[in-house]
C-alpha cells in the first residue's frame, strides 16, 4: 500500500468522473527564468508564432472589445500585438519585460473584465482563484486529453510545468463549476500545427 500512497501524493492523479487530473509540480523545479523567456521569444518570432497570436486576437475579438489582462505572457507577443492589453506573469524575466513597458498588472490584486490564459492555466496552482478575477470573459488555450493514459503518453505531460490536465468535457464542466458557460470552442491552434490544443471562450453567467 505504501507504493500506492506514495504515487497518489507525488504522481499524476486522474479522475475520469470529472475528466480532470493533477500532477504536483514542486515549486523548486519550475523552470521560469530568463532562458525560459528567451525560448518563448524564439517560438513567437516564427510564422506559426505569428499565426497563433493572430488567431488568439481574433478569438477574443469575436466576443469582446476592451481592456484585458493576459495571464502568463509567454514572451509578451499577445500583449504587444493587442491594444489595451496588460500582462501578469510569475517568471521574473516576464515581470521585468512588462514593468519596463508599463504593462504589468497584478492578477490577484484586482478584478478584470476579461482574462486570457494562452498555454498558462495548466501551470497555475489555484486556477479557480485565478479565473475568479474575471468579471465577464475568460479565453483559454490548453492541451486536451482523452484520459489519464493519454496524458502520460503525451508531449504535454510536463512534470516541471503542467499541474492540471483536462478532457474537452472536463474543462467545460470545470468552468461551469466556476460560474462560466462556453461561448466558443475551436481547434485552430491544432490546425496550425500544434498537437492536441483546444481554444475556448467562456462567459460568466
Amino acid at each position: 500500500m505504501k507504493q500506492f500512497s506514495d504515487e497518489a501524493r507525488s504522481g499524476l492523479v486522474w479522475l475520469p468522473e470529472i475528466g480532470m487530473g493533477r500532477y504536483p509540480v514542486t515549486r523548486t523545479h519550475r523552470p521560469y527564468d530568463e532562458e525560459y523567456f528567451s525560448r518563448y521569444q524564439a517560438m513567437a518570432d516564427t510564422g506559426m508564432g505569428r499565426q497563433l497570436t493572430a488567431a488568439r486576437i481574433q478569438l477574443v475579438a469575436r466576443h469582446y472589445h476592451g481592456p484585458l489582462l493576459d495571464v502568463g505572457i509567454g514572451a509578451g507577443q499577445f500583449v504587444e500585438a493587442r491594444p489595451n492589453t496588460r500582462g501578469f506573469d510569475v517568471n521574473p524575466a516576464g515581470i521585468d519585460w512588462l514593468k519596463q513597458r508599463g504593462l504589468w498588472a497584478d492578477l490577484y490584486r484586482d478584478r478584470y473584465p476579461a482574462l486570457t490564459f494562452w498555454d498558462s492555466l495548466e501551470h497555475i496552482d489555484r486556477p479557480d482563484v485565478a479565473v475568479a478575477k474575471a468579471g465577464r470573459f475568460v479565453f483559454v488555450s490548453v492541451p486536451i486529453f482523452e484520459g489519464g493514459d493519454h496524458v502520460v503518453r503525451s508531449k504535454h505531460f510536463r512534470k516541471s510545468e503542467h499541474i492540471w490536465y483536462w478532457t474537452h468535457e472536463g474543462i467545460i464542466n470545470w468552468f461551469a463549476s466556476q460560474g462560466f458557460m462556453l461561448a466558443e470552442h475551436n481547434v485552430i491552434e491544432s490546425d496550425l500545427g500544434r498537437e492536441g490544443i483546444g481554444s475556448y471562450a467562456f462567459v460568466r453567467v
